[in-house]
Protein backbone atom coordinates (compact mmCIF):
# COMPACT_ATOMS: atom_id res chain seq x y z
CA UNK A 1 0.00 0.00 0.00
CA UNK A 2 1.38 3.42 -0.65
CA UNK A 3 2.14 5.77 2.20
CA UNK A 4 0.03 9.03 2.19
CA UNK A 5 2.61 12.10 1.75
CA UNK A 6 2.18 14.80 4.65
CA UNK A 7 0.15 17.79 3.57
CA UNK A 8 3.33 19.78 5.21
CA UNK A 9 5.36 20.43 2.22
CA UNK A 10 7.02 23.87 2.09
CA UNK A 11 9.51 25.32 -0.17
CA UNK A 12 12.02 28.00 0.20
CA UNK A 13 13.74 29.89 -1.93
CA UNK A 14 15.96 32.99 -1.67
CA UNK A 15 19.86 33.90 -1.02
CA UNK A 16 22.68 35.36 -3.23
CA UNK A 17 23.32 36.24 0.18
CA UNK A 18 22.70 36.25 4.25
CA UNK A 19 20.41 38.52 3.93
CA UNK A 20 17.87 36.89 2.24
CA UNK A 21 18.89 33.54 2.93
CA UNK A 22 19.03 33.81 6.85
CA UNK A 23 14.98 35.14 7.11
CA UNK A 24 13.72 32.15 5.15
CA UNK A 25 16.08 29.84 7.74
CA UNK A 26 14.54 31.16 10.72
CA UNK A 27 10.87 31.03 9.08
CA UNK A 28 12.21 27.08 8.26
CA UNK A 29 13.27 26.65 11.87
CA UNK A 30 9.56 28.07 13.06
CA UNK A 31 7.70 25.09 11.18
CA UNK A 32 10.39 22.28 11.99
CA UNK A 33 9.62 22.79 15.59
CA UNK A 34 5.64 23.36 14.85
CA UNK A 35 5.33 20.43 12.70
CA UNK A 36 8.35 17.59 13.24
CA UNK A 37 7.05 16.12 10.35
CA UNK A 38 7.19 19.18 7.68
CA UNK A 39 8.78 18.37 4.42
CA UNK A 40 11.03 21.29 3.96
CA UNK A 41 12.60 21.44 0.72
CA UNK A 42 15.31 24.57 -0.23
CA UNK A 43 15.97 26.00 -3.56
CA UNK A 44 18.93 27.99 -4.55
CA UNK A 45 22.46 27.91 -6.01
CA UNK A 46 25.16 25.90 -5.26
CA UNK A 47 27.93 28.15 -5.33
CA UNK A 48 26.42 30.91 -3.08
CA UNK A 49 25.86 30.82 0.65
CA UNK A 50 22.99 28.93 0.39
CA UNK A 51 24.51 25.80 -1.10
CA UNK A 52 26.86 25.51 2.29
CA UNK A 53 24.54 26.74 4.98
CA UNK A 54 21.59 24.89 4.46
CA UNK A 55 22.64 21.33 4.31
CA UNK A 56 24.76 21.44 7.22
CA UNK A 57 20.99 22.78 8.91
CA UNK A 58 19.37 19.68 7.95
CA UNK A 59 17.21 20.51 5.02
CA UNK A 60 16.81 19.39 1.36
CA UNK A 61 18.77 21.67 -1.23
CA UNK A 62 18.28 21.71 -4.87
CA UNK A 63 20.53 23.68 -6.92
CA UNK A 64 19.40 25.60 -9.95
CA UNK A 65 21.35 27.47 -12.77
CA UNK A 66 20.64 31.41 -12.45
CA UNK A 67 22.95 33.84 -11.60
CA UNK A 68 22.73 37.48 -11.17
CA UNK A 69 22.32 40.27 -13.71
CA UNK A 70 25.59 42.15 -13.39
CA UNK A 71 25.77 46.26 -13.55
CA UNK A 72 28.84 45.94 -14.94
CA UNK A 73 29.13 45.06 -18.79
CA UNK A 74 30.41 41.34 -19.00
CA UNK A 75 30.23 38.00 -21.24
CA UNK A 76 28.09 36.95 -18.40
CA UNK A 77 25.01 39.03 -18.69
CA UNK A 78 24.99 37.70 -22.21
CA UNK A 79 24.63 33.95 -21.00
CA UNK A 80 21.62 35.46 -18.34
CA UNK A 81 18.43 34.99 -20.79
CA UNK A 82 19.66 31.35 -21.31
CA UNK A 83 20.50 30.66 -17.33
CA UNK A 84 16.85 32.29 -16.77
CA UNK A 85 14.42 29.75 -18.84
CA UNK A 86 16.94 27.08 -18.01
CA UNK A 87 16.46 27.75 -14.33
CA UNK A 88 12.78 28.46 -14.73
CA UNK A 89 12.49 24.73 -16.41
CA UNK A 90 14.67 23.42 -13.89
CA UNK A 91 12.73 25.44 -10.99
CA UNK A 92 8.98 24.07 -12.33
CA UNK A 93 10.35 19.90 -12.08
CA UNK A 94 11.79 20.32 -8.66
CA UNK A 95 8.24 22.27 -8.22
CA UNK A 96 5.97 19.09 -9.65
CA UNK A 97 8.10 16.58 -8.26
CA UNK A 98 8.31 17.67 -4.67
CA UNK A 99 4.69 19.20 -4.79
CA UNK A 100 5.36 22.23 -2.47
CA UNK A 101 1.57 23.08 -0.43
CA UNK A 102 3.37 26.27 0.39
CA UNK A 103 6.10 28.11 -1.15
CA UNK A 104 7.80 30.70 0.93
CA UNK A 105 10.29 33.52 -1.12
CA UNK A 106 12.74 35.58 0.43
CA UNK A 107 14.00 37.73 -2.24
CA UNK A 108 17.24 37.42 -4.38
CA UNK A 109 17.13 37.02 -7.45
CA UNK A 110 17.28 32.79 -7.56
CA UNK A 111 13.44 33.44 -5.65
CA UNK A 112 12.40 34.57 -9.05
CA UNK A 113 12.00 31.13 -11.25
CA UNK A 114 11.66 28.91 -7.84
CA UNK A 115 8.46 31.16 -6.78
CA UNK A 116 7.48 30.86 -10.29
CA UNK A 117 7.41 27.75 -10.98
CA UNK A 118 5.78 27.09 -7.32
CA UNK A 119 2.33 28.91 -8.28
CA UNK A 120 2.73 27.10 -11.73
CA UNK A 121 1.88 24.11 -9.39
CA UNK A 122 -0.37 25.83 -7.55
CA UNK A 123 1.26 26.31 -4.18
CA UNK A 124 0.16 29.37 -1.71
CA UNK A 125 2.72 31.82 -2.33
CA UNK A 126 4.14 33.65 0.83
CA UNK A 127 7.05 36.76 0.50
CA UNK A 128 9.24 37.94 2.59
CA UNK A 129 10.85 41.44 1.96
CA UNK A 130 13.74 42.73 4.40
CA UNK A 131 14.40 46.06 3.35
CA UNK A 132 12.97 49.35 3.02
CA UNK A 133 12.80 49.69 -0.71
CA UNK A 134 11.44 46.22 -2.40
CA UNK A 135 13.81 44.20 -4.49
CA UNK A 136 12.89 44.01 -8.40
CA UNK A 137 12.14 39.99 -7.42
CA UNK A 138 9.43 40.48 -4.51
CA UNK A 139 7.46 43.58 -6.70
CA UNK A 140 7.54 40.69 -9.70
CA UNK A 141 6.41 37.85 -7.82
CA UNK A 142 3.65 40.48 -5.85
CA UNK A 143 0.45 39.13 -8.51
CA UNK A 144 1.21 35.49 -7.32
CA UNK A 145 1.27 36.19 -3.89
CA UNK A 146 -1.11 35.64 -0.79
CA UNK A 147 0.65 37.30 1.59
CA UNK A 148 3.77 40.00 1.92
CA UNK A 149 5.61 40.36 4.79
CA UNK A 150 7.32 43.63 5.21
CA UNK A 151 10.21 44.84 7.80
CA UNK A 152 9.62 48.47 7.40
CA UNK A 153 6.41 50.88 7.27
CA UNK A 154 8.20 52.71 4.34
CA UNK A 155 7.76 49.56 2.45
CA UNK A 156 3.80 49.97 1.46
CA UNK A 157 3.87 52.65 -1.35
CA UNK A 158 5.96 50.48 -3.69
CA UNK A 159 3.52 47.83 -3.62
CA UNK A 160 0.07 47.72 -5.89
CA UNK A 161 -2.00 45.45 -3.79
CA UNK A 162 -2.14 46.87 0.11
CA UNK A 163 -4.38 43.68 1.51
CA UNK A 164 -1.76 41.20 1.09
CA UNK A 165 0.94 43.36 2.97
CA UNK A 166 1.80 42.81 6.34
CA UNK A 167 4.27 44.47 8.59
CA UNK A 168 5.99 41.43 10.66
CA UNK A 169 9.39 42.31 10.20
CA UNK A 170 12.42 40.54 9.81
CA UNK A 171 12.75 36.84 10.75
CA UNK A 172 15.96 36.12 12.56
CA UNK A 173 16.75 33.05 14.48
CA UNK A 174 15.60 31.75 17.75
CA UNK A 175 19.00 31.73 19.63
CA UNK A 176 20.06 35.09 18.89
CA UNK A 177 19.95 36.55 22.81
CA UNK A 178 22.15 39.11 25.13
CA UNK A 179 24.44 37.13 27.63
CA UNK A 180 25.37 39.08 30.30
CA UNK A 181 27.70 41.67 29.34
CA UNK A 182 30.79 40.85 31.49
CA UNK A 183 30.81 37.42 30.93
CA UNK A 184 30.47 38.72 26.99
CA UNK A 185 33.13 41.48 27.70
CA UNK A 186 35.52 38.23 29.12
CA UNK A 187 35.16 36.18 25.75
CA UNK A 188 37.30 38.80 23.75
CA UNK A 189 39.92 39.71 26.67
CA UNK A 190 38.17 43.18 27.71
CA UNK A 191 37.39 45.02 30.92
CA UNK A 192 33.76 46.19 31.99
CA UNK A 193 35.17 49.56 32.91
CA UNK A 194 35.58 50.65 29.11
CA UNK A 195 33.17 51.58 26.92
CA UNK A 196 33.47 49.33 23.79
CA UNK A 197 32.43 49.84 20.21
CA UNK A 198 31.30 46.88 17.63
CA UNK A 199 32.33 47.17 13.98
CA UNK A 200 31.09 44.70 11.26
CA UNK A 201 31.18 45.23 7.51
CA UNK A 202 29.82 42.02 7.25
CA UNK A 203 31.97 38.24 6.85
CA UNK A 204 33.64 39.97 4.01
CA UNK A 205 34.17 43.41 5.33
CA UNK A 206 33.98 46.78 3.63
CA UNK A 207 37.07 48.65 2.62
CA UNK A 208 35.94 52.18 3.51
CA UNK A 209 34.64 50.94 6.92
CA UNK A 210 38.15 49.37 7.71
CA UNK A 211 40.66 52.27 5.99
CA UNK A 212 38.11 54.87 8.60
CA UNK A 213 38.27 52.59 11.38
CA UNK A 214 42.17 52.35 10.93
CA UNK A 215 42.80 55.79 11.24
CA UNK A 216 40.57 55.98 13.80
CA UNK A 217 42.21 53.77 15.91
CA UNK A 218 44.71 56.08 17.66
CA UNK A 219 41.84 58.29 18.59
CA UNK A 220 39.76 55.51 20.07
CA UNK A 221 42.46 54.24 22.48
CA UNK A 222 43.42 57.76 23.89
CA UNK A 223 40.32 57.94 24.71
CA UNK A 224 39.45 54.80 26.71
CA UNK A 225 37.50 53.26 23.83
CA UNK A 226 37.43 49.59 23.13
CA UNK A 227 36.62 47.97 20.23
CA UNK A 228 35.86 44.46 18.37
CA UNK A 229 36.69 44.98 15.28
CA UNK A 230 35.16 42.38 12.45
CA UNK A 231 37.37 43.11 9.36
CA UNK A 232 36.36 40.42 7.10
CA UNK A 233 37.88 37.90 5.90
CA UNK A 234 39.48 39.98 2.93
CA UNK A 235 40.92 42.41 5.19
CA UNK A 236 42.12 40.84 8.43
CA UNK A 237 46.19 40.75 7.71
CA UNK A 238 46.49 44.38 6.81
CA UNK A 239 45.17 45.32 9.66
CA UNK A 240 45.91 42.66 12.43
CA UNK A 241 48.75 44.77 13.19
CA UNK A 242 46.69 47.10 14.62
CA UNK A 243 45.44 45.03 17.76
CA UNK A 244 46.63 45.67 21.12
CA UNK A 245 44.78 45.30 24.93
CA UNK A 246 42.34 47.45 23.81
CA UNK A 247 41.53 46.67 19.79
CA UNK A 248 40.30 43.19 19.31
CA UNK A 249 40.84 42.44 15.15
CA UNK A 250 39.64 39.11 14.14
CA UNK A 251 38.19 38.25 10.26
CA UNK A 252 34.80 36.83 11.75
CA UNK A 253 33.24 36.57 15.07
CA UNK A 254 31.50 33.04 15.31
CA UNK A 255 29.27 34.52 19.07
CA UNK A 256 27.75 37.58 17.65
CA UNK A 257 25.18 37.29 20.65
CA UNK A 258 28.57 37.33 22.93
CA UNK A 259 29.59 40.79 20.19
CA UNK A 260 26.19 42.48 20.87
CA UNK A 261 26.03 41.66 24.39
CA UNK A 262 29.68 43.29 25.18
CA UNK A 263 28.99 46.48 22.94
CA UNK A 264 28.06 49.86 23.75
CA UNK A 265 27.55 51.03 20.21
CA UNK A 266 27.68 48.94 17.12
CA UNK A 267 29.54 50.30 13.97
CA UNK A 268 27.90 48.48 10.21
CA UNK A 269 26.42 48.45 7.17
CA UNK A 270 22.90 48.77 6.82
CA UNK A 271 22.03 45.27 5.48
CA UNK A 272 18.12 43.97 6.49
CA UNK A 273 19.47 41.43 8.73
CA UNK A 274 21.96 43.71 10.97
CA UNK A 275 19.04 46.19 11.42
CA UNK A 276 16.83 43.28 12.50
CA UNK A 277 19.15 42.24 14.74
CA UNK A 278 19.93 45.20 16.22
CA UNK A 279 16.41 46.17 16.46
CA UNK A 280 15.33 42.93 18.14
CA UNK A 281 18.20 43.31 20.75
CA UNK A 282 18.03 46.78 21.29
CA UNK A 283 21.86 47.92 20.04
CA UNK A 284 22.26 51.33 19.87
CA UNK A 285 24.31 51.66 16.14
CA UNK A 286 25.78 54.38 13.38
CA UNK A 287 24.63 52.73 10.55
CA UNK A 288 26.89 53.29 7.23
CA UNK A 289 24.69 52.30 3.98
CA UNK A 290 27.04 50.47 1.49
CA UNK A 291 26.59 52.60 -1.74
CA UNK A 292 27.97 48.94 -4.07
CA UNK A 293 24.02 47.39 -3.45
CA UNK A 294 21.50 46.92 -5.66
CA UNK A 295 18.98 49.90 -5.67
CA UNK A 296 20.95 51.37 -3.25
CA UNK A 297 18.48 49.79 -0.74
CA UNK A 298 20.54 49.77 2.28
CA UNK A 299 20.41 54.06 2.53
CA UNK A 300 16.89 53.71 2.44
CA UNK A 301 17.14 50.91 5.31
CA UNK A 302 19.10 53.40 7.45
CA UNK A 303 17.04 56.27 6.42
CA UNK A 304 13.63 54.54 8.10
CA UNK A 305 15.60 54.21 11.25
CA UNK A 306 16.52 57.17 11.78
CA UNK A 307 13.70 58.52 10.63
CA UNK A 308 12.64 56.70 13.85
CA UNK A 309 15.69 58.24 15.77
CA UNK A 310 16.62 54.86 16.31
CA UNK A 311 19.86 54.94 14.96
CA UNK A 312 22.48 57.13 13.23
CA UNK A 313 23.12 57.51 9.30
CA UNK A 314 26.04 58.23 8.43
CA UNK A 315 27.12 57.85 4.16
CA UNK A 316 30.12 56.88 3.43
CA UNK A 317 31.14 59.73 1.41
CA UNK A 318 31.26 61.21 5.01
CA UNK A 319 33.27 58.25 7.15
CA UNK A 320 37.05 59.43 6.96
CA UNK A 321 36.45 62.71 8.09
CA UNK A 322 33.68 62.38 10.78
CA UNK A 323 33.57 58.69 11.87
CA UNK A 324 36.04 59.21 14.97
CA UNK A 325 34.50 62.69 15.96
CA UNK A 326 30.64 60.84 15.79
CA UNK A 327 31.50 57.60 17.53
CA UNK A 328 33.29 59.58 20.30
CA UNK A 329 30.31 61.96 20.55
CA UNK A 330 27.63 59.13 21.09
CA UNK A 331 29.32 56.43 23.19
CA UNK A 332 30.21 58.75 26.05
CA UNK A 333 26.57 60.16 25.98
CA UNK A 334 23.98 57.91 27.83
CA UNK A 335 21.07 59.76 27.24
CA UNK A 336 21.43 59.40 23.59
CA UNK A 337 22.54 55.62 23.94
CA UNK A 338 19.41 55.23 25.82
CA UNK A 339 17.20 57.29 23.64
CA UNK A 340 18.77 54.85 20.48
CA UNK A 341 17.85 51.91 22.25
CA UNK A 342 14.31 52.47 23.25
CA UNK A 343 13.42 53.34 19.79
CA UNK A 344 15.47 50.62 18.51
CA UNK A 345 13.13 48.27 20.80
CA UNK A 346 9.93 50.43 20.07
CA UNK A 347 10.72 49.01 16.26
CA UNK A 348 11.32 45.18 16.91
CA UNK A 349 9.34 42.71 15.95
CA UNK A 350 11.23 39.86 16.99
CA UNK A 351 8.10 37.37 16.60
CA UNK A 352 8.14 37.31 13.24
CA UNK A 353 9.12 34.24 12.36
CA UNK A 354 6.37 32.58 14.16
CA UNK A 355 3.99 34.60 12.59
CA UNK A 356 4.76 33.70 9.66
CA UNK A 357 5.15 30.03 10.42
CA UNK A 358 1.76 29.76 11.64
CA UNK A 359 0.32 31.56 8.55
CA UNK A 360 2.26 28.85 6.15
CA UNK A 361 0.79 25.87 8.26
CA UNK A 362 -2.41 27.40 7.99
CA UNK A 363 -2.57 27.99 3.93
CA UNK A 364 -0.98 23.89 4.09
CA UNK A 365 -4.06 22.56 5.95
CA UNK A 366 -6.49 24.31 3.45
CA UNK A 367 -4.77 23.26 0.39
Amino acid sequence: MKMQRTPYRFLFAGGGTGGHLFPAVAVAEQIRMMVPEAEILFIGTRSKIEGRVVPKLGFKFKSIWIKGFSRKINFENLLFPLKLAVSIIQSVLINIKFRPKVAIGSGGYVSGPAIFGSSLTGAKIILLEQNSYPGITTRLLEKFASEIHISFEDSKKYFRNFDKLFLTGNPIRSNLALTERDNALKEFGLSPLHKTLLITGGSLGARSINEAVAESIKKFEEKGIQVIWQTGKDYFDQNKNLASDFIKVMPFIDKMNFAYSACNLLLARAGATTISELLALGIPSILVPSPNVAENHQYYNAKSLEKNNAAILLEDKRMKTELADEITGIIFNEDKLNQLRQNALSLAKPGAAGVIAKNAIKYAQAV
